[in-house]
């Protein structure tokens, strides 16, 4: 098997339990070498400073490669150009752009002086840089979306307007990831979908997600967590059987790249990651990370 070529989503913490889990998490999963790792951004940008600070810190105090998410919502598009800056000057150089989720749900509704969508985004991402820039992409069709097509079109849209590769939403039926892939192609998509893996251990927490999210959950996979409520340790063993065998059909399939959504914990993806074949690094790696003491400098010029 071909050694693929992953990357991991982290999310901003927000206490110190949290943050301690984190950079345990970053410290666990830097020796696979990842070709980044990106920090969500809440809805509404509600998460803006603990988005910043985190992708900073891992920029100045590991190897990996930082990248930004950056949404539309809640921001104009001087207050977003302005970050953007921010990141560049850092040595950032990777963005994930999203339209973004107005805080506590409801229609979409643009910023009057922002950008008005993802493309609209991407587009102004590589007015300020040269970023390399991620959207996301959606096998069973974006919620809000009129229709498939419709939703496809507007990944093009993006893509056209300057991204280098769409991310997918998470899903279970790995024949739908790869029908829309063929769809897109169709259409004129010639860039990279790389297809978003998240690893189940709360099955509640997932049908709820799933539902403001439009995956489907399969008959299947809820009867392989099945009375396993207060049985994490199971849970944790389907867990990684489930997405082990979903990378694998995906990679008999072709596919060479995967995106981890993490949930901030190390040990299942670790897992998984080494079924397929992935090992961490040897050596040359800075230790402490799961420490606050300040790092040494790093050059911000370098990317």
């Amino acid at each position: 098997m071909t050694r693929p070529d992953v990357s991991f989503e982290f999310f901003p913490p927000r206490s110190a339990p949290a943050s301690s889990q984190l950079w345990t998490t970053i410290t666990a999963l830097e020796p696979l070498e990842p070709h980044f790792v990106s920090v969500t951004y809440g809805a509404g940008g509600t998460t803006r400073e603990q988005t910043v600070a985190t992708v900073l810190r891992i920029h100045t105090t590991t190897r990996l490669n930082a990248a930004a998410h950056l949404t539309c919502v809640a921001a104009s598009r001087h207050e977003i150009d302005q970050l953007l800056q921010t990141y560049w000057e850092a040595g950032i150089r990777r963005i994930v752009a999203l339209r973004g989720d107005p805080p506590g749900g409801g229609a979409y509704a643009p910023h009057p002086e922002g950008y008005r969508d993802a493309a609209a985004l991407v587009a102004g991402i590589r007015a300020i840089g040269d970023f390399e820039i991620s959207v996301a992409a959606y096998p069973e069709t974006h919620p809000a979306a009129l229709d498939a097509e419709s939703d496809l079109d507007n990944l093009k849209r993006k893509l056209d307007a300057g991204a280098n590769r769409a991310i997918t939403q998470y899903f279970f039926d790995t024949t739908v990831y790869l029908r829309f892939v063929e769809r897109a192609r169709k259409a004129g998509i010639a860039a990279p979908i790389v297809p978003g893996v998240m690893p189940v251990t709360n099955f509640v927490q997932l049908v709820r997600f799933s539902k403001m999210c439009g995956t489907a959950v399969p008959a299947w996979l809820a009867e392989l967590f099945e009375g396993l409520d207060e049985d994490p340790d199971t849970r944790k063993l389907v867990a990684a059987m489930v997405a082990t065998e979903q990378c694998r059909a995906l990679a008999a399939a072709g596919v060479e790249s995967f995106h981890f959504y993490t949930l901030n914990r190390a040990d299942l993806i670790l897992g998984i990651c080494r079924r397929l074949g992935l090992k961490p690094a040897a050596a040359g790696l800075k230790p402490g990370l799961a420490t606050d003491q300040p790092p040494p400098a790093r050059d911000p010029t370098v990317p």
